[in-house]
C-alpha cells in the first residue's frame, strides 16, 4: 500500500504583472492538466532549479548556504561546480 504524501503549502501572496498572453497560457495549462493555475506556476517555476548553470551560479555566492536552505529546504540537491 502506498500512502498518500501531503502537499507542502506554505504559498503567500505575489503581486505580479504578467502579460495577458501569460495568464492565458498558464489558464489553458491548468484546464488542461487539472491542476489549479497556482499549482501550474508552482510546478514550472520549481523546474528552473534542475538548471545546472543556475545551481552553477548558486555555488558561486558567498552566501550559498543561505541560498540552498531556502531553495532546496528538504536538502534534496548538492551545488556542484561544473
Amino acid at each position: 500500500m502506498e500512502f498518500i504524501k501531503p502537499k507542502r503549502k506554505l504559498g503567500s501572496k505575489v503581486s505580479w504583472q504578467v502579460s495577458d498572453r501569460t495568464k492565458s497560457i498558464v489558464k489553458y495549462y491548468a484546464e488542461y492538466t487539472g491542476l489549479s493555475e497556482d499549482e501550474v506556476v508552482d510546478l514550472f517555476l520549481t523546474n528552473i532549479l534542475e538548471d545546472p548553470d543556475f545551481k552553477k551560479w548558486i555555488h558561486e555566492k558567498r552566501r550559498k548556504t543561505r541560498i540552498m536552505k531556502h531553495l532546496f529546504p528538504d536538502g534534496e540537491a548538492e551545488v556542484k561546480a561544473t
